[in-house]
């Protein structure tokens, strides 16, 4: 499926993505969505593994992390495919990448001989621990980059080992920051007309997000546990049973907790010294839990729904992808999307985030349904390369 109008804010930009997995796609699909133009280098064959990820009897995961690009194939271990892929590199405005450290250098492709021939390149390289230091050179997945980030140890219930997430948190945090330095970078560029290499660690990605964890334990010397579905010292905001079902509720601050006391029918709870203030809820926060869980026991969803929006309590449903596709308020903002992909046909996918007021952002091409779909296409755009040529080359197993 072609491009439509394409008038996103990175329109103009040419990216071509390297590395496999998720870190590296899921900056390209960013930066896709944003308007950028992708192309992405698969090795010749089976392509990137994402192909064949996700849950359920048919993989689609590809078709939401593949689309907006454009798939060439090049044999990246031979000299003649790392001379295409610098070839590719020296047109265009970003290189994404998350192979172990090493790698590009050890293609002839180090971000100094790269400079070389594209002075303004972005270079956005992403692995477990970052380009320097003792660790540099150890295989690193997001799975460890979540580990060493202090991510696992506090997720899951005290008297369970470490629990994860149900998506892979640490390596789409390091493709988030890795675009972020990305734009950064063109910023800079812009005044400067310098490129530029960023240097996104998986481990450093998580440890960015953990709040107070290390001054927390540097200043107290507390060191945060796992604490199951709460937030120490926050309450009430907890997941509640219903009759029907589990519901968020979140109530800490001290004016909001008055109305869900009263909502419940119990306003004195908001005076009295166990929990009248933030401290006071803290101290207190497994009995007043149970309290809460008490009464929306008795009570549908819909029914405690409808309290706390009549309370103006900050609440809602616990979602699946289910609910997702029948609420009313994705339907307005247009949070889901269906769209024609060739591998799948119609297929409901989230949207693109954020949202732009003066530029667009969204789903253009469909994800490409088999590696080197657009060699013709790319390599003759870029490379010159006519019939014959592509066929020599792709007889020769370099692309």
């Amino acid at each position: 499926m072609s491009d439509v109008t394409n008038t996103g804010a990175l329109s103009g930009l040419r990216v071509v993505e390297m590395g496999q997995l998720l870190a590296g796609p899921f900056c390209g699909q960013l930066l896709g969505d944003m308007g950028a133009d992708v192309i992405k280098i698969e090795p010749p064959g089976k392509g990137d593994p994402m192909r064949n990820w996700g849950q359920g009897e048919e993989k689609v995961q590809w078709e939401v992390i593949a689309r907006n690009k454009r798939s060439v194939t090049c044999n990246l271990r031979i000299p003649e495919g790392q001379a295409i892929a610098a070839k590719l590199i020296a047109k265009a405005d970003i290189l994404i990448e998350n192979f172990k450290p090493g790698t590009l250098e050890k293609w002839g492709l180090a971000p100094d001989e790269l400079h070389k021939i594209n002075p303004g390149l972005i270079i956005a390289r992403m692995s477990g621990y970052g380009q320097t230091g003792p660790y540099s050179t150890r295989a690193g997945f997001g799975g460890i980059g979540e580990a060493m980030g202090g991510w696992r140890y506090i997720v899951g219930d005290a008297d369970r080992p470490p629990a994860r997430m149900g998506v892979s948190i640490g390596d789409t945090l390091c493709a988030t920051y890795g675009t972020m330095g990305v734009l950064a970078a063109l910023h800079h560029r812009e005044k400067t007309g310098e490129g530029q290499v960023i240097d996104t660690a998986l481990y450093e990605a998580v440890l960015q997000v953990m709040e107070g964890l290390v001054p927390e334990y540097d200043y107290n010397g507390f060191i945060r546990e796992r604490s199951g579905s709460i937030l120490p010292g926050i309450a009430p905001s907890n997941v509640y049973s219903c009759k029907d079902g589990p519901f968020m509720i979140g109530a800490n601050q001290d004016a909001i907790f008055g109305r869900l006391a009263q909502a419940m029918g119990q306003p004195d709870l908001a005076s009295d010294p166990k929990y009248v203030d933030h401290l006071a809820r803290g101290r207190n926060q497994l009995e007043l839990d149970e309290l809460i869980n008490a009464w929306t026991a008795t009570l549908t969803i819909k029914e405690v729904d409808a309290l706390m929006i009549e309370y103006s309590i900050p609440a809602g449903r616990v979602y699946t992808a289910k609910d997702m596709l029948e609420d009313p308020h994705f339907k307005e903002r247009g949070a889901i999307i269906e769209v024609e992909t060739e591998g799948h046909g119609k297929l409901k996918m989230q949207n693109a985030f954020p949202r732009f007021s003066k530029s667009s952002s969204g789903f253009r091409r469909s994800a490409p349904t088999h590696p080197g779909q657009h060699n013709a296409e790319i390599f003759g755009e870029l490379l010159d390369w006519d019939a014959d040529m592509l066929a020599e080359q792709t007889g020769k197993g370099v692309v």
